[in-house]
């Protein structure tokens, strides 16, 4: 895989230490056991997988490179680089400016770009709406675009689920910048839905099966269907992609779930008319960072960490596996980490911050499941690191790092 060139302070001496030597363990990356490491009476498992992956990293290093190759340019952002606050706030120390927020609302407005400004189009991607509104202005919208390549084979599938007269069913959040996207390019070729999660596609099943009428669909998915939807006719036939950043077994449970409903509607042998095998567009890295933390479900810990942005989907959804068995801390950074006793931690469901107490729970000996999203840095899952053992009044020896 490409070696990208990004900031050394993204790097780390601890987890890449533990990266490299599971790479050569496991090239084929068939196991995934956490390793363990050991600090006399703090252990930590880390996950298999998980950190920057290889959309990330290459949005990273494009973006540096267009502040170093444009000295006096203004350089601007259509939204976060990535949903981690470090590495945004480290973008901006540089200079860049956001264009739009994360929900798509105007920061800066377009009578305000110029034709010889920089724009870095993020990891997400953008709407064929905000790329026609670029190139009206006479920016160069291909210099510096950073989507992520499995976004793009979303994008591409849906382009021929399109032209083969299937109705595109997005697997996402619909407000999301990556779903925003995927939603233009799909409905440029076909008409779109935008589901959530099985709930939702329950929904879509009884409008199939008759027990929905057109208007009870419509009116519960306002603002989630493509201009001039009619589900009568749309979803006859259907194709489910997802939001790169959803997790990969709800995807494939919603895929299998309408399979079966169009199996009832219109019969096995009929199948292939009626929905297409989509499986070819989730993505590499949202598997494997899923499937580490599945093995981490098989392991004993006293709780689990994990790190990375709030408004990080796919962070979010390893928090969501992992608090199924585990006390579970979602962290900015080491930062949240007051004292042994005070953490601070986002609850998912409430969508807010929450000062915890009893965090290392006095224990002489701790056991801490520890991973992170895919677009936070390694180096601060080594603060983390460096922290707890700090609190535990423990002087390792990073140098001689045995692994587990």
């Amino acid at each position: 895989m490409k070696k990208f060139e990004i900031p050394e302070f993204y790097r780390s001496p601890i987890i890449s230490k533990v990266k490299t030597a599971r790479k050569l363990q496991d090239p084929r990356k068939k196991d995934f056991t956490p390793t363990l490491l050991q600090f006399g009476k703090v252990e930590f498992l880390i996950a298999r997988h998980f950190g920057f992956c290889y959309g990330v990293e290459n949005a990273i290093e494009i973006a540096y490179k267009a502040v170093h190759s444009n000295p006096g340019k203004r350089i601007f952002l259509l939204s976060q680089m990535i949903h981690n606050p470090g590495v945004n706030e480290d973008l901006q120390s540089y200079g860049i400016t956001f264009i739009q927020d994360t929900h798509g609302n105007q920061l800066i407005p377009w009578e305000s770009i110029a034709s010889d400004d920089i724009v870095i189009i993020p990891a997400f991607g953008t709407t064929l709406e905000i790329e026609q509104k670029l190139t009206e202005i006479g920016v160069d919208i291909k210099a510096y675009n950073t989507t992520c390549p499995f976004v793009e084979k979303v994008w591409n599938r849906s382009e021929t689920l399109g032209q083969n007269n299937h109705t595109i069913i997005i697997h996402g959040k619909h407000d999301h910048e990556e779903t925003r996207a995927t939603f233009s390019h799909s409905n440029s070729n076909a008409p779109t839905l935008v589901i959530k999660n099985l709930e939702e596609a329950k929904k879509v099943s009884a409008f199939i099966t008759g027990t929905l009428t057109s208007e009870e669909f419509k009116k519960y998915f306002t603002g989630k269907y493509s201009q001039g939807f009619n589900p009568e006719v749309d979803l006859l036939k259907i194709g489910v992609v997802n939001q790169t950043t959803m997790l990969a077994s709800e995807t494939q449970e919603i895929t299998e779930f309408l399979r079966d409903t169009m199996i009832t509607k219109y019969g096995e042998e009929s199948i292939k008319n009626h929905i297409a095998d989509t499986r070819d567009t989730l993505c590499y890295a949202t598997n494997d960072n899923q499937s580490a933390t599945l093995g981490l479900l098989e392991e004993d810990a006293d709780l689990a960490i994990v790190v990375g942005g709030y408004n990080s989907s796919n962070t979010t959804h390893l928090v969501e596996l992992l608090e199924e068995k585990f006390k579970t801390y979602f962290i900015l950074s080491e930062k949240s980490i007051a004292n042994k006793e005070t953490i601070t931690s986002f609850d998912i469901h409430n969508k807010k911050e929450e000062l915890l107490n009893n965090f290392l729970q006095n224990k002489e000996k701790v056991r801490i499941i520890l991973t992170s999203g895919a677009s936070c840095p390694d180096s601060v899952v080594d603060a983390v690191i460096v922290r707890i053992l700090e609190l535990m009044e423990i002087n390792p020896d990073f140098e001689n790092l045995i692994l587990g």
